[in-house]
């Protein structure tokens, strides 16, 4: 039985270090001690569930199998299940071949360890219907070997990562076409990585002001021009050197801008050399150019 105790210390501690819900960290926790299961007790077709009790510590474990027929999978000869695995394999990837070529998907195979025949599933739930999810209690057990635990310690790291990650880009989705403000990190290859906080962002070469000289532990403004969800790239990609920057910093620094008592049409801008700007007064009284001019530009750019 786990010690609860030091558990529900450790589960506050990561919450607030990663800035997650307790309960996304939980669940991390029980998927890995499911991964470790399957891995020192099921078969590798098995999908197998926990749940840890928070005031006990206790442990339990389900089998989960889906209720099939001829319509949601194929059944196999036996002479097909017992073929060589390369073939398998290969005739895998044949399959996936021609479904990307037709459009058309095969289904499923048939895997005892994952589905259950709707007849046999009706005599164990008698309203069970297709596609139905049913719960197999699992022996339990809480002492696993060194590589299941192994494997479970990376699984929680991994799902804290993934988690970590998608609350970063949810929180800074909405921020895209925003200025904000960051902390120069490091220099790689010409890209300056930034301090946002709780996120690392990424301003590329291309995005930078040409003359401008960056210092670690400078803080700067940078406009978010995009934010990615793939894995393989950098998450937040900052600039100072779009158009959009000049805009956006106008907005902040001139009252009349940002109340949309003027407006600017055009941009036109050389990073580092200059920028020209078509205004247009929409109050009456109110003199765009004027307006800019007198806000000046001492310390906005940064």
């Amino acid at each position: 039985m786990l010690n609860v105790k030091d558990l529900a210390k450790a589960i506050k501690q990561v919450s607030e270090e990663k800035g997650l819900d307790s309960q996304i960290v939980l669940e991390a926790i029980e998927s890995s001690i499911a991964a470790a299961y399957k891995r020192e007790y099921g078969k590798r077709g098995d999908i197998v569930k926990t749940e840890l009790d928070m005031k006990t510590g206790a442990l339990k474990f389900w089998q989960i199998k889906t209720a099939v027929d001829e319509t949601t999978v194929r059944f196999e000869e036996k002479e097909e299940i017992e073929a060589d695995k390369k073939e398998r394999i290969k005739e895998a990837e044949k399959e996936i071949k021609i479904e990307e070529e037709t459009g058309e998907q095969k289904l499923p195979r048939y895997n005892p360890d994952r589905h259950i025949i709707l007849e046999e599933a009706q005599k164990i739930k008698p309203d069970a219907v297709l596609g139905e999810e049913l719960i197999f209690p699992l022996e339990t057990h809480e002492s696993f070997g060194r590589i299941a635990a192994q494997a479970a310690k990376q699984a929680v790291f991994q799902r804290l990562r993934e988690s970590e990650r998608d609350s970063i880009l949810k929180e800074w989705r909405d921020k895209e076409g925003k200025i904000v403000s960051g902390m120069v990190q490091r220099f790689e290859r010409g890209h300056v990585y930034i301090d946002l906080g709780r996120a690392i962002g990424v301003m590329f070469a291309n995005e930078s002001v040409p003359g401008e000289h960056y210092r670690s532990g400078e803080r700067l403004r940078f406009l978010v021009l995009a934010v990615q969800e793939d894995t393989r790239l950098p998450g937040i990609i900052l600039s100072r050197s779009h158009p959009k920057f000049v805009a956006k910093l106008f907005e902040m620094e001139v009252p009349e801008v940002a109340e949309g008592a003027v407006e600017i049409k055009l941009i036109a801008r050389e990073p580092g050399s200059r920028t020209k700007l078509a205004v247009v007064s929409k109050a009456e009284g109110v003199d765009p150019v004027g307006a800019l001019v007198a806000s000046g530009e001492q310390g906005l750019w940064r």
